[in-house]
Formats: structure tokens, C-alpha cells, sequence
């Protein structure tokens, strides 16, 4: 296996997450700003308020992206697998 190799295994992964984290991310994101101009608009500096709407905001974005989170990790494992064989003795 050459350095090459484990880079693009390494970069790929890594694609791969900020692909599949980033939907619940930036809704979570959204959601909490949103929380927080509605605190700072109503005068309510209450901590625990804007929790409740991430946590449901965060969860609604896993439903909906759930199947696509899925599919990208099933690829990026599924190419892995596939060329297991050409990582350990690649052809030059």
C-alpha cells in the first residue's frame, strides 16, 4: 500500500462524514439561530428554551436525510470492500 493510497482512502472518509454530518448540522445550526433572534427579539434569556426545537430540529433532519446518510456510507464502505484487495497489493 503506498502513502497515495492511504491518502485518498483518508480524504475520501473524510468527504464521506462532512457529507453525512452536514445535513443535521446546518439544520441544528438554523435552528438554533432562529431560537436565538426569537430570544433576543422577546426579551427571553432562558438557556434551556432553544434545546428543545434543536433536539426536534436535529431529529427531523435524520428522518428526512436518514436514507441519503445511508447510501453514502454504504458506498464509501461498500468501494472500500471492493478494492480491499488492489489497497493490499496494488497493481503498479
Amino acid at each position: 500500500m503506498t502513502e497515495q493510497i492511504v491518502l485518498d482512502i483518508i480524504r475520501e472518509g473524510l468527504f464521506t462524514v462532512i457529507l453525512v454530518a452536514m445535513p443535521p448540522l446546518l439544520i441544528g445550526l438554523l435552528a438554533g439561530l432562529i431560537m436565538a433572534v426569537f430570544q433576543t427579539v422577546t426579551s427571553i434569556q432562558e438557556p434551556t428554551l432553544a434545546f428543545i426545537p434543536k433536539i426536534l430540529a436535529v431529529l427531523l433532519a435524520l428522518i428526512a436525510f436518514g436514507p441519503f446518510m445511508i447510501t453514502q456510507l454504504t458506498q464509501y464502505f461498500t468501494d472500500l470492500a471492493e478494492n480491499f484487495n488492489y489497497f493490499i497489493h496494488p497493481v503498479f
